[in-house]
């Protein structure tokens, strides 16, 4: 079985890959948005479409780490697990002050805030996975 991309996904791959990419850099920059999982993407998006662009990418001393720790170990430093929850609550919090009077919203927004926050909690750091063979 043939691991390259079909002819016609390959440019769609790509764009995903470039646009992921390019968030990131913004979140990067900007104090107001996340950069780890735009970067995640650009890799997963670039691994279907273009070995030389996932290997430069991995390679990149800014992101390259955050993507080999997340595809060896599916592991988040603690920067950016503190990065991306205050993020997440921030985020959350100023819609649900801007929401008005839709509950449903609110009770939405606060469940699915402290669910991500949760998920990101609970994730391991670099070098603190324990093999599938040795977990309760």
């Amino acid at each position: 079985m043939s691991t390259r991309p079909h002819a016609l996904t390959r440019p769609l791959w790509l764009a995903l890959g470039w646009c992921a990419l390019a968030l990131a850099v913004i979140g990067a920059i900007l104090p107001v948005m996340p950069s780890t999982c735009f970067v995640l993407i650009a890799a997963w998006a670039f691994g279907r479409s273009s070995p030389r662009l996932a290997a430069w990418l991995r390679g990149l001393p800014v992101f390259g780490r955050v993507i080999t720790d997340w595809e060896r170990e599916r592991a988040m430093p603690l920067w950016a697990k503190a990065w991306a929850s205050l993020l997440i609550c921030l985020s959350m919090g100023l819609t649900v002050a801007v929401s008005g009077e839709r509950l449903w919203l609110q009770i939405g927004l606060v469940a699915t805030g402290l669910a991500l926050v949760t998920w990101i909690a609970r994730l391991p750091r670099p070098g603190a996975v324990v093999p599938a063979g040795e977990r309760a």
